[in-house]
C-alpha cells in the first residue's frame, strides 16, 4: 500500500512539474506585461550613439593561381588545344609523332628531309624549320634520320628540351 501511494505522489508532482508555461495563466500574463514594458520605454534622444566598428572583409584574388577544384588532367588538355590553334603552317598542326620520314636527300653538305603529315600532304624540311605542335625544330638531318627538338613542361612546371627521333626505315615491330 505504501508503495501504491509513492508511486501516485510521484506521477503527480512529475506532471505538475512538466507543464508548460503557455499553458499556465500567470506565465502567459507576466510574458505579454514583460512584452509592454519594452515596446514602452522610448530611446533617450540626446544619447550618443556608441561607434560602429566596421569588420574587415577579405577579397581573394585568384589571378595566378590555379583552382584546386579543377582536374589537372582537363586544364592541360584545354590549353594543349589552345596550342594546336596557334599553328601557322600545316607542318605545326600535328605532333611530331605523327610525322613520317619518306625521304632524306643531301645536297652538298645539307640534308633535306621529306615528311609526310598525317593528312597525306608531303613537305620537305631542312635543319631550323618548325616542325610539330610545340614549337619543335629540326635540329639535326643524317642519312638515316630526323631529330626534331620540342620544349616541354614537366612535372614541376620547368621547360625541358625533349629530342625526337624520326626514323627513315623504320623496322617492322616498331
Amino acid at each position: 500500500m505504501m508503495k501504491a501511494w509513492s508511486v501516485i505522489v510521484l506521477v503527480t508532482i512529475g506532471l505538475f512539474a512538466c507543464k508548460n508555461e503557455a499553458t499556465n495563466p500567470h506565465g502567459a500574463a507576466l510574458q505579454q506585461q514583460a512584452q509592454k514594458v519594452q515596446k514602452a520605454e522610448p530611446e533617450p534622444a540626446g544619447q550618443a550613439e556608441a561607434p560602429k566598428v566596421e569588420a574587415e572583409t577579405y577579397l581573394y584574388n585568384p589571378q595566378g593561381r590555379r583552382d584546386p577544384f579543377l582536374s589537372i588532367i582537363e586544364t592541360t588538355k584545354k590549353a594543349r588545344e589552345s596550342e594546336k590553334v596557334k599553328g601557322l603552317k600545316p607542318s605545326e598542326s600535328y605532333e611530331v609523332s605523327e610525322v613520317k620520314v619518306i625521304a632524306i636527300a643531301s645536297a652538298g653538305k645539307r640534308y633535306y628531309a621529306e615528311i609526310q603529315l598525317p593528312d597525306k600532304k608531303y613537305f620537305t624540311v631542312k635543319e631550323g624549320m618548325p616542325l610539330g605542335l610545340y614549337g619543335g625544330k629540326v635540329v639535326k638531318i643524317t642519312p638515316e634520320e630526323v631529330v626534331v627538338r620540342e620544349f616541354v613542361k614537366n612535372y614541376r612546371g620547368e621547360t625541358q628540351p625533349k629530342d625526337i627521333i624520326l626514323k627513315l626505315r623504320q623496322e617492322e615491330g616498331e
